[in-house]
């Protein structure tokens, strides 16, 4: 089955991304959404820390899309403009965030949910 040349390029980009890449990338995320007004204070991300990941992630996307994926980027690009792009980089933050996913610690905190979920509710619910 082929491929679209958006999914080609999501391809590309998980593919020419190093697991230290990707989570450079989630760590740009991060701080993006850390600066949101009601995040905010449940962070201590400096302006200093939002520069340096920042041109990281920057550095990172610039390797992806003008070397390793360039043709894929032109191609994707030309079949759905700048929407393409961005699924193709959704693809690579699915990644990178599923490799933070797999951290033992992260699962503990995700864990932490389920012991105030309303059991007897959501069972209620799903009948």
């Amino acid at each position: 089955m082929a491929q679209t040349a958006t999914e080609s390029l999501g391809r590309c980009l998980t593919d020419g991304t190093t697991g230290k890449e990707r989570k450079e990338l989630a760590r740009w995320l991060f701080t993006a959404m850390a600066a949101h007004p009601e995040i905010k204070t449940m962070s201590k991300v400096t302006e200093a820390d939002v520069d340096q990941v920042t041109r990281a992630a920057a550095a990172t996307f610039t390797k992806l899309l003008a070397g390793t994926c360039a043709k894929e980027t032109k191609a994707a690009f030309a079949e759905g403009g700048s929407t393409a792009l961005q699924v193709g980089f959704g693809v690579l933050g699915q990644m990178a965030m599923q490799e933070l996913m797999s951290s033992p610690q992260v699962a503990a905190a995700m864990d932490g949910l389920e012991k105030h979920i309303d059991r007897e509710k959501v069972e209620a619910a799903l009948r």
